[in-house]
C-alpha cells in the first residue's frame, strides 16, 4: 500500500511542536503561519505523519484536489525575496509560501500562479534551488474538502510541467508533508509542505 511503503513519522518539519495533555488525547500546534491562526482561519489541531520525499517516486499516479470554485481569471503573485526571507500569499487559492533567513543568498523575484481548475501551483523561476527548505501552507477551505471529513491521504507531489491534471496524475516524488485538522481531528484545514527548488507542485488525494 502507498501508506505503508511511504509514511513515516518525522520531526516537525518547522521546529518543535507545543504539546498539550488532554485527559485521553494529545493535541499539538500545528507548524503553519502564526498569522493564519490569529485570523482564525486555521484553528490549532491535530497532524497527520509527513511521506517522506523519494528520488524517484514516478510509478506513482494521485488524483489532483480540485478547487471549490474555479478560478477563470489565474490568481498569480510575483514579489522579490531576498536573503532575509519573507513571505508569498495568494488570498484567493488559501495559498502561503514562508521563505526563512538564508533561504536564497541575493534578491530574487518570485512569480507564483495557481491552476484554473486543480490545487496545483507553477514557481518560477523554474529551478531555482534554495539553501534553507521553503514552507508552503495550502488552506482546504478553497478547495473541494472544504468542511468534509477526509476520506484519503493527502500527498504534495512535484509534477512534470506539461502534464495534463484530470484523472490519475504521473507524480515525480512525493514531498515531506502533512495535513493540519480541527482540534476536534474530524476536518482537515490546511495541508503544510517543504520544498527544496521550484516547479511544478500539485496538492492530491491517494
Amino acid at each position: 500500500m502507498i501508506r505503508s511503503a511511504l509514511f513515516r513519522s518525522l520531526p516537525a518539519i518547522l521546529g518543535a511542536f507545543i504539546i498539550a495533555s488532554c485527559s485521553d488525547s494529545v493535541v499539538s500546534n500545528p507548524t503553519a503561519p502564526d498569522d493564519a491562526i490569529a485570523a482564525g482561519s486555521l484553528d490549532p489541531g491535530l497532524e497527520t505523519p509527513a511521506p517522506t520525499g523519494s528520488a524517484d517516486q514516478s510509478h506513482l499516479q494521485l488524483k489532483a484536489l480540485w478547487w471549490k470554485e474555479r478560478h477563470r481569471n489565474l490568481p498569480s503573485v510575483s514579489q522579490w525575496i531576498g536573503p532575509s526571507g519573507g513571505t508569498i500569499s495568494i488570498p484567493e487559492t488559501g495559498f502561503t509560501m514562508s521563505f526563512p533567513a538564508g533561504a536564497v543568498q541575493a534578491p530574487i523575484q518570485i512569480t507564483v500562479t495557481a491552476d484554473e481548475d486543480y490545487v496545483s501551483y507553477k514557481m518560477a523561476p523554474a529551478g531555482t534551488q534554495f539553501s534553507r527548505d521553503v514552507t508552503i501552507t495550502q488552506l482546504l477551505s478553497a478547495t473541494e474538502l472544504n468542511g468534509e471529513a477526509l476520506g484519503h491521504e493527502l500527498f504534495a507531489a512535484y509534477i512534470a510541467d506539461n502534464v495534463k491534471l484530470s484523472g490519475n496524475v504521473p507524480v515525480l516524488y512525493l514531498l515531506p508533508s502533512h495535513t493540519i485538522f480541527s482540534s476536534s481531528g474530524l476536518i482537515p484545514q490546511a495541508h503544510v509542505w517543504t520544498i527544496t527548488h521550484f516547479s511544478r507542485y500539485m496538492l492530491a488525494s491517494g
